[in-house]
C-alpha cells in the first residue's frame, strides 16, 4: 500500500489503517497475566495438600489459557478505545509530523476529523501537512473548507483568506481573489486588501419611471475607472469612461456601468432602466452668457410664445409673481450683476436660468460726467434758466439721470440719460420723455429717440451741435 492510498487498488474497497501497537499497551496485557496466574497459584493447594501436583497442573493451565483469553480481550478493549480517542489521533499525528512523516500524520489527522468535523484547528493542521508534502491542490481545497466554516473565529478566517489571496496573488489571478473576498461579506476583510477588489458602480438614482430630468451619478470604492454604456451593449475599456453626471433626459434609457481597477480586475456589470417623462417648468434660454464684458448687450430671453411670461430677479433670489415681467430686453449693467429667470406656472416656479455678468467699458467719460454734460447742454440751451435745473416760477425743476450703457445706432457705445422733473416738494417726479446719449469715448450729446419698434435707439444731432458746425462752415 502506498503512501496517501485509502482504497484498495485490487478489490476497491476501504482500506483500514491499523495504528501501531503501543509498547505500553502490551506491558500492560503482560502484567494483567501476571497477576491472575499469581492469584490461581495462591489458591491452589501446596505440595502437602490434598491433591496431587498432576492434578493441580491440569488445573492451572486450562486457568491461565482462560486469563490470557481475558487479557487479551482486555488489552484489544483498550486497544480499540485508544484508537477512538481525539487526542490520541492528534498526539500521534504531532509525533509524526515532527519526524516528517507527512502522510501517516495526514492519516491520523484525517481520523481525528471523523471524530471531530467540526473542529477548523484541525483542518489548519491537515491542510499544513499537505502544505509540506508541496500538495497545493489538496492545500488549498482544505482552506476553502476553512472559511466555510460557521464556528470559524475571525483569526482563523483571517489566516485562511491571507493564506489563499498568497495563493492566488502568486499566480496573478486577481479575479479569483476579488470573487473571494466579495463572497466572504467581511467588511472588514474587504477594508483590508481593497486593493484586490472590484466593486460594481453604485447609481445615484434607483431605477424607474421619472417625472423630470435626471443627473446620474456613478461611484465606486479603490482606485480605477468607471466606463458606461447607453446602447444596451456591455461596457469595458473601450466604452466611454464616466467623468461626470449623466444627464437622463424625455426616453427611456439602460443604462450599463462596469468598474476596472488599477489592477486590470473587473467588476461584475450594473444595469438599470429609466423612463423619463419630463412635465417640469423648462428654464427660459437666454442670450447672452455669464461673463466678463466690455461693452453693453442686451440681455434676450429667448423662444417665448404668445402669452407666456417669463419672471426674474438681480439680487440673486428666486423669481416669483412677485418679481419683475420680462417684457423687452435688458441693457445689461455697468459692474456685477446676478439676474435669474424663470417661468411661473400656477404658483410654481420652474427650472431657473441663472446669469452672473461684469460689465466694465474702456471708455473716456464716466456715467457722472455724462449727466454733467446733459445738464451744461440744458443751461445752455436755455431749457432751464439756473445750474439747479428751474424752469419757471413753480419751483420745479429738470434733472438729469443716467439709465444704463448700450450700443446704438452707430455701432458705438453710449450713456443713456433721462430727463425728469422734479416738483417743488422734491418728491414727486415724473419722465419727461426726452431722452440723451453721451458718447462713451468722445463726450458727444445727442438726442435719443425711439425706432419703429418704440425702442430709445435713434440718435439725433442736437441744436447746439447744429450751431456749431454752421460756425465752423462759415469760419471755412
Amino acid at each position: 500500500m502506498g503512501d496517501g492510498v485509502l482504497y484498495c487498488q485490487h478489490c476497491g474497497h476501504e482500506i483500514h489503517i491499523v495504528p501501531d501497537f503501543e509498547p505500553e499497551l502490551e506491558q500492560n496485557i503482560q502484567q494483567v497475566i501476571k497477576g491472575i496466574r499469581e492469584d490461581i497459584e495462591e489458591d491452589l493447594p501446596d505440595k502437602e495438600g490434598k491433591e496431587p501436583e498432576k492434578k493441580r497442573r491440569r488445573f492451572l493451565i486450562p486457568a491461565l489459557i482462560a486469563a490470557l483469553v481475558l487479557s487479551a480481550s482486555l488489552g484489544m478493549g483498550v486497544w480499540a478505545w485508544l484508537h477512538n480517542s481525539l487526542s490520541y489521533q492528534v498526539n500521534r499525528a504531532g509525533q509524526c509530523a515532527a519526524q516528517e512523516k507527512y502522510d501517516k500524520a495526514i492519516r491520523y489527522y484525517k481520523r481525528a476529523l471523523e471524530l471531530d468535523s467540526g473542529n477548523t484547528d484541525l483542518l489548519f493542521c491537515l491542510a499544513e501537512m499537505y502544505y509540506r508534502k508541496n500538495n497545493k491542490v489538496e492545500y488549498e481545497y482544505l482552506l476553502r473548507e476553512i472559511v466555510k466554516q460557521k464556528d470559524a473565529t475571525v483569526e482563523q478566517l483571517d489566516g485562511a483568506y491571507s493564506r489563499l489571496i498568497a495563493i492566488y496573488r502568486d499566480r496573478g489571478d486577481y479575479e479569483t481573489i476579488n470573487q473571494l473576498l466579495l463572497s466572504s461579506g467581511n467588511k472588514q476583510l474587504i477594508s483590508l486588501y481593497q486593493a484586490y477588489i472590484a466593486e460594481p458602480p453604485e447609481f445615484s438614482v434607483v431605477e424607474g419611471y421619472y417625472t423630470n430630468i435626471q443627473a446620474l451619478k456613478l461611484s465606486a470604492s479603490g482606485n480605477g475607472r468607471i466606463y458606461y454604456t447607453l446602447d444596451g451593449t456591455d461596457p469595458d475599456e473601450t466604452s466611454g469612461q464616466y467623468t461626470m453626471p449623466i444627464i437622463l433626459e424625455d426616453g427611456d434609457h439602460v443604462v450599463k456601468a462596469v468598474f476596472i481597477n488599477e489592477k486590470g480586475i473587473v467588476s461584475d456589470i450594473v444595469t438599470k432602466e429609466y423612463h423619463i417623462e419630463n412635465d417640469r417648468i423648462p428654464a427660459p434660454e437666454v442670450s447672452v452668457v455669464s461673463g466678463d464684458y466690455t461693452r453693453p448687450l442686451d440681455i434676450e430671453v429667448l423662444g417665448l410664445e404668445e402669452g407666456e411670461e417669463v419672471y426674474y430677479t438681480t439680487d440673486g433670489s428666486t423669481p416669483t409673481y412677485a418679481s419683475s415681467v420680462y417684457t423687452r430686453p435688458i441693457h445689461m449693467p455697468l459692474g456685477e450683476s446676478h439676474y435669474k429667470f424663470a417661468r411661473v406656472v400656477e404658483g410654481v416656479t420652474g427650472d431657473v436660468t441663472e446669469r452672473v455678468y461684469n460689465l466694465e467699458l474702456q471708455a473716456g467719460y464716466t456715467p457722472a460726467q455724462a449727466v454733467d454734460i446733459a445738464e451744461a447742454y440744458a443751461l445752455e440751451s436755455g431749457r432751464v434758466f439756473d445750474e439747479a435745473g428751474h424752469f419757471g416760477d413753480t419751483g420745479a425743476m429738470y434733472i438729469y439721470e443716467f439709465l444704463y450703457a448700450a450700443t446704438l445706432s452707430d455701432d458705438s457705445d453710449y450713456y443713456v440719460i433721462a430727463e425728469v422733473q422734479r416738483e417743488a416738494d422734491n418728491v414727486t417726479q415724473v419722465r419727461t420723455g426726452n431722452f440723451y446719449a453721451v458718447n462713451v469715448y468722445g463726450g458727444t450729446l445727442y438726442q435719443l429717440q425711439p425706432d419703429g419698434a418704440g425702442r430709445l435707439r435713434n440718435l439725433v444731432v442736437t441744436g447746439a451741435q447744429e450751431e456749431a458746425a454752421e460756425g465752423a462752415a462759415n469760419t471755412g
